[in-house]
């Protein structure tokens, strides 16, 4: 085991130093790494990690989920309006319902296992999307309008959406019947999620505020939280639950209004912590990737994602709509609401994980939608926006 994690940080970090020098995301060489030492190349990953591999992953998602909660900026939100709302769900909707047209007929899929590869797909990846409207703001490119804040926004909060969407359908297809109750509970869960956050968060600043422990101690209680609030939403077997993912954000965003300064220090700590999180993340789920699968589906699968992305970009020029964003600055933001990574990794194995006869085609396509967009994602916004946005 010792070797096997050797290796996955030593070759997953060495990838994906290369492909950022050849300006691809760093994520890209990590996936490589996982296909070359996975069962289906080299066979260089101990069984025992790949055992554990989903539960590593979803480690990996809360990290994630609790640093975009820390990083939050709820009065830009407030400030932006209807387009930020919109952004968190209407171009995920698109989306999705263009996954669930698409890849029945082109694919064989069955309308929800199409729903459930849609839920997958639909989120926009924080890990191109996060860092380069940091830059943006940085060098005050689109920020009179607002559009990086608006577009940070509407990808911490499309996550999530899309992950209770996920979660729904894992449930159904596992024969827990499709009921209105059950979509009842998506904004139910929602709401219940936020303010158990809430209400964690602001008890840990409390806390916090008492007890003067280190940053570090502070962040190994805040994961042992989240923790807990996951295994106890899987324990639940009520009609109406709560989403423990957006607990976990809102943890953050509590933390963040109740301890500002402290959230700050945390916040950096969880971006260091996201280094290692995030290549035992894409290492795995490329080592689980079947690369004789991945060319049967390939042409097909590209014209499904490509078709499902057409409808996304529909969907922000939606909610962007009566704004006064001019033309140029529309189309940066329907590009730039397209790369995919973080969210597709975290959960793109778990259909295959718990035995789905659609496993593999969902991870194939989560995997190939990585590597389509997430490279043209990232060039994109590298290269025009300077070019679309005012400074």
């Amino acid at each position: 085991m010792l070797l096997s994690i050797a290796l996955i940080l030593m070759v997953g970090m060495a990838l994906g130093w290369i492909c950022k020098k050849c300006r691809l995301p760093s994520l890209l060489g990590m996936l490589a790494t996982g296909i070359l030492l996975g069962p289906y190349v080299f066979n260089l990953i101990d069984t025992s990690i790949l055992s554990i591999s989903s539960e590593i992953r979803r480690i990996a998602l809360i990290i994630i989920l609790t640093r975009a909660g820390l990083g939050l900026d709820l009065t830009g939100i407030r400030r932006i309006g209807r387009p930020a709302v919109l952004m968190c769900f209407v171009p995920a909707s698109f989306e999705l319902i263009g996954m669930i047209a698409f890849a029945p007929k082109l694919l064989g899929l069955s309308i929800l296992e199409a729903a459930i590869m849609g839920a997958v797909l639909a989120a926009v990846s924080p890990a191109v999307v996060v860092p380069r409207m940091v830059k943006l703001m940085d060098e005050g490119y689109g920020t009179k309008k607002g559009i990086p804040q608006l577009i940070l926004a509407g990808a911490s909060v499309d996550d999530v959406y899309v992950i209770v969407l996920f979660t729904t359908f894992i449930s159904m297809i596992q024969g827990e019947g499709v009921s209105a109750l059950r979509f009842v509970n998506i904004p139910v869960s929602i709401v219940l999620g936020i303010l158990i956050g809430l209400i964690s968060g602001w008890m840990l600043s409390k806390y916090f505020a008492k007890v003067h422990i280190r940053d570090t101690i502070k962040i190994l209680i805040i994961l042992s939280w989240s923790f807990i609030l996951v295994t106890i939403e899987d324990a639940l077997h009520t009609p109406i639950t709560f989403s423990a993912l957006i607990a976990i954000m809102f943890i953050g965003v509590a933390l963040q209004k109740y301890r500002e300064e402290a959230s700050v220090r945390l916040s950096a700590k969880y971006n260091k912590l996201w280094v290692a999180a995030e290549v035992f993340l894409f290492v795995l789920v490329g080592a689980t990737i079947n690369i004789n699968y991945l060319g049967n589906v390939g042409i097909k699968a590209l014209i499904v994602i490509a078709g499902a992305l057409i409808l996304r970009m529909l969907g922000v020029f939606v909610c962007l709509l009566g704004t006064d964003l001019n033309r140029k600055e529309r189309v940066f933001a329907m590009m730039a609401y397209t790369p995919k990574a973080t969210v597709q990794a975290a959960i793109g194995g778990i259909p295959l994980s718990l035995g789905l006869g659609c496993g593999d085609m969902v991870l194939t396509v989560a995997v190939l939608a990585i590597v389509f967009t997430a490279p043209l994602g990232a060039f994109a916004i590298d290269l025009s926006y300077k070019k679309l946005l005012g400074k």
